[in-house]
């Protein structure tokens, strides 16, 4: 099964990893879940802080 990472340097997605691991993100199941990483970390980003401040 072909695992899909997004490279932060690069703005890239590849295909198993090729870079640095603190270059990239993943792995993700999908190239489309990839080339979505950004978007996919700041939901959690946020996610986590709402539940930080709850507590």
């Amino acid at each position: 099964m072909t695992q899909w990472w997004f490279n932060h340097k690069t703005g890239e997605v590849e295909e198993g990893p090729q870079s640095l691991g603190v270059d990239r993100d993943g792995p993700y199941d999908t190239r489309e879940q990839a080339e979505h990483a950004p978007q996919i970390a700041a939901e959690r980003a946020r996610k986590w802080a709402n539940e930080d401040s709850e507590d």
